[in-house]
């Protein structure tokens, strides 16, 4: 065991590319010796770095997410103004939700599927190893081990938000009637390789309530960590509040309604700090989602859709759906959306700072207070405090919208009313798609609706004009609600059972004029 985790080290360290902080343990192996060298370990091979995206294809982790649900569409111009046609040769397979989400629209080529996987699961295997190895350094100063207590509670806190991710991705929304026995997704916590070269396959997918379970521990060691040594660094690395609102966030997502309520009012007990759009609204440079935003909790990973979502020909808009549900005195309306002036479509306008940059607030991994005060309203809502609810809505909407009077609901709307404000506050940030998921199986009051995606076509051959749309449907309960497990997993695990879906076609033809 000692020389699979030497070997594993080493592996581990040779894709580090963190220097030459450790020192020579042989001719051939390094191993780290300090808790400072674990922490640039972590650096490296935990959290997802920010960069420059381009294109929303070459983004990282979960940039997907951005193109499945209902708050998006494509545009219908009478002429395509992004080039390279990423919309038919990437993002067809993922926003029309086909069998295989690899397939460009002609159907004659199939892109890799795995690279979400192979990259959470390396990173998860990164934090196995420095939790084990933590206790073989030397902690010799007192700092030394609050550092080594503050390391530990970031790795918990990563392996929980990398699984939390997987299990939402390619297993079923939990339901408490069938999370015992629903496959979830393979969970490893051990700091060594495995392979037995006799078995097809090395790893087992877990039930889904076991993988909600290890997210539940971690994220509770990680907030027990925090406590004890606090975190000093910024947003970009893990801290209590960002532990403490993301396993309130796990609560919803489990009904575990009371335990969601704890612990979201445990955040906001410490910080309820909220960003008041007035004063941004007027302000060209003001963003609702920035590093200077009080709101900020946590973020890692790029800003994957810097460069979309323009509502311009060739590329993605704002659902109509989504925009409709503003009131005219909602700052977000005009500080989230713009509307294109080369085409009729809604684009993103200053949610975050648009535009080819280094961004460090990302759409897929950003934690921020507001989503505290909707989760503890949720959890109020569902046990049946419209009143608890009602209050926690309107403080977060004195700082969204002008004027605003406070609204008592009861029971019978006050849950309608969370969810509405949920979508409203939170879109493009990686949650509605896991929200449908959810209310699908929510038992006290489940939610399911048909999604209409229309699919833009142009004639990339002649001047880029549009030729007719596509409508493509989600249905309830689709079984491309789960992502399939990627073709090289299960070459590699040749017994790992997969996750069906259906082969996909549209329901009918939009032609430009009604022709």
């Amino acid at each position: 065991m000692i020389m699979k985790n030497i070997i594993y080290i080493a592996i581990l360290i040779l894709f580090t590319g963190c220097g030459n902080f450790l020192d020579e343990y042989s001719q051939d192996l390094v191993v780290p010796k300090t808790v400072s060298d674990l922490n640039e370990v972590l650096l490296g091979n935990g959290y997802v770095p920010s960069s420059e995206v381009q294109y929303l294809r070459s983004g990282s982790i979960g940039w997907q997410l951005n193109i499945l649900d209902d708050d998006i569409n494509t545009v219908i111009a009478y002429v395509a103004n992004k080039g390279l046609q990423e919309m038919d040769q990437v993002y067809y397979g993922y926003t029309t939700w086909q069998m295989e989400v690899g397939r460009n629209y002609t159907g004659n080529n199939l892109s890799g599927d795995n690279a979400n996987w192979d990259a959470l699961y390396q990173r998860i295997n990164s934090m196995n190893i420095i939790l084990h190895e933590l206790g073989n350094v030397s902690q010799s100063t007192e700092q030394d081990k609050m550092d080594a207590i503050r390391v530990q509670g970031e790795c918990y806190f990563l392996r929980a938000q990398f699984y939390l991710l997987l299990v939402n991705m390619y297993a079923k929304a939990y339901d408490p009637d069938n999370a015992a026995t629903d496959l979830g997704v393979p969970l490893k916590l051990t700091y060594y390789v495995e392979h037995d070269k006799d078995k097809e396959t090395q790893f087992e997918r877990t039930p889904v309530a076991k993988v909600y379970e290890q997210i539940v521990k971690d994220l509770k060691e990680s907030v027990d960590c925090f406590t004890k040594s606090p975190q000093t660094k910024s947003f970009y690395r893990a801290s209590k509040g960002a532990a403490l609102l993301l396993l309130s966030r796990v609560y919803l997502y489990m009904q575990d309604w009371k335990n969601a309520e704890i612990t979201a009012k445990e955040l906001l007990a410490e910080n309820k700090s909220l960003l008041d759009y007035s004063s941004i609204v007027d302000n060209e440079k003001g963003y609702a989602i920035s590093e200077s935003s009080p709101e900020l909790l946590f973020s890692q990973g790029p800003l994957n859709l810097q460069c979309d979502f323009t509502g311009v020909g060739g590329d993605f808009c704002i659902s109509n759906d989504l925009y409709k549900l503003y009131d005219e005195n909602d700052y977000r309306k005009g500080i989230y959306f713009v509307r294109s002036t080369q085409s009729d479509s809604l684009g993103l306008n200053r949610k975050y700072e648009m535009g080819k940059h280094r961004s460090y607030v990302s759409d897929i991994f950003t934690l921020r207070t507001a989503e505290g005060y909707l989760n503890v309203a949720e959890a109020c809502a569902m046990q049946g405090d419209a009143e608890g609810a009602s209050d926690w809505l309107n403080q977060l909407r004195h700082k969204r919208i002008e004027n605003y009077t406070d609204v008592e609901y009861d029971a019978n709307e006050v849950i309608d009313q969370v969810r509405v404000e949920r979508r409203k506050e939170l879109c493009l940030e990686g949650h509605r798609w896991f929200d449908l998921r959810r209310y699908a199986v929510c038992k006290k009051a489940p939610f399911k609706k048909t999604i209409e995606r229309v699919y833009a076509i142009y004639d990339w051959e002649s001047r880029n004009i549009f030729k007719y749309a596509e409508v493509y449907q989600l249905k309830e309960d689709d079984l491309a609600y789960v992502f399939a497990i990627p073709k090289s997993v299960l070459e590699f695990d040749k017994g790992m059972p997969d996750n069906i879906r259906e082969n996909r076609e549209y329901v009918r033809l939009i032609y430009r004029n009604n022709e």
